[in-house]
């Protein structure tokens, strides 16, 4: 526990990352509050801590009655395709973050740690990407878009109000407490109900990162925050695999016969993306620990396990 800290408001605390990150707050002993649009399916402890309220209104302001030392900003419109159809959830994204970074400099709170996405990285001939390629001009959807400029907004509130802070690219989060259509969780659905699974672009690679990985990424940022702020890290495995053979091994794993049909890619979408993980190796000390193989089997056992 980082000494300095001890009061952590953890916005989007009922999805997934922020469901598995209160948890491990609270467990080492952090008075964690969240906040969110909804209730929490998953954990009474973390619902109990979470005040409800849409973002997008900076009344929720009010409803915020402590003092916090820091902020882990989580909560936003996550899907890409989504806002490829429906820009409106990028503009809700940049509302909210606005709001929240204005909630951090009227009420004094100096410590700000960003959940960003690899999706910053765009498309490009390199497979591994370091933090520090990431082009505008390779900016594929509005939720993209929403990443860049939420980046850079954290850096101005860095320099003009002292608000110290941490930006974590996420890399394709999978595990327990996803209920949403994102690729994993909508293959094990379609899967459990015999449906045909449909893989958008045959060849598409990802680095896809098991949650605890990623809490384990969050939780050494908050440890370590006053020697590594101003910083920002990929967090993910480092290890890349094609959809379909992701799908393949879903599939394989749970003894099912669903068909894989292969589509072309979707507008706004990035075909090839391995993290250098590196940098939050030597800084944060982050080691993955849980790889694909590993993972499958586990998020398999949870969803076996969890009534939808």
């Amino acid at each position: 526990m980082n000494k300095d800290i001890s009061k952590v408001l953890v916005t989007g605390s009922s999805g997934m990352i922020g469901t598995a990150l209160c948890e491990a707050l609270i467990q080492d002993g952090y008075k964690v509050t969240g906040v969110d649009l909804k209730h929490n399916n998953w954990s009474k402890d973390v619902d109990s801590s979470t005040v409800i309220c849409d973002l997008r209104d900076s009344s929720f302001f009010e409803k915020l009655t402590e003092d916090f030392d820091m902020v882990v900003h989580l909560a936003a419109n996550a899907r890409v395709f989504n806002s490829v159809v429906t820009p409106q959830l990028a503009k809700d994204n940049f509302d909210i973050l606005y709001n929240v970074l204005e909630f951090c400099r009227l009420n004094n709170v100096k410590r700000f740690i960003f959940g960003s996405s690899r999706e910053v990285y765009g498309n490009s001939d390199k497979v591994y990407s370091t933090e520090n390629e990431v082009d505008l001009q390779k900016c594929e959807s509005p939720y993209t878009a929403t990443k860049l400029g939420g980046e850079t907004m954290v850096s101005a509130y860095r320099h003009c109000y002292g608000i110290e802070s941490v930006v974590l690219r996420f890399s394709n989060v999978y595990g327990k407490y996803d209920d949403s259509d994102r690729l994993i969780p909508l293959i094990i659905e379609q899967m459990r109900k015999g449906e045909d699974i449909t893989v958008f672009g045959r060849e598409k690679l990802l680095d896809f990162t098991y949650i605890s990985d990623c809490i384990n990424g969050i939780m050494k940022s908050i440890q370590q925050f006053s020697s590594v702020q101003g910083n920002t890290f990929n967090i993910a495995t480092g290890k890349g695999i094609t959809i379909l053979e992701l799908a393949e091994k879903i599939l394989s794993k749970a003894g099912a016969a669903s068909k894989l049909l292969i589509q072309e890619k979707r507008p706004g979408e990035v075909m090839q993306f391995i993290a250098d993980i590196s940098k939050a190796r030597n800084l944060l000390e982050y080691a993955p620990e849980v790889f694909i193989d590993d993972g499958i089997v586990r998020t398999l056992e949870w969803y076996k396990n969890t009534s939808k």
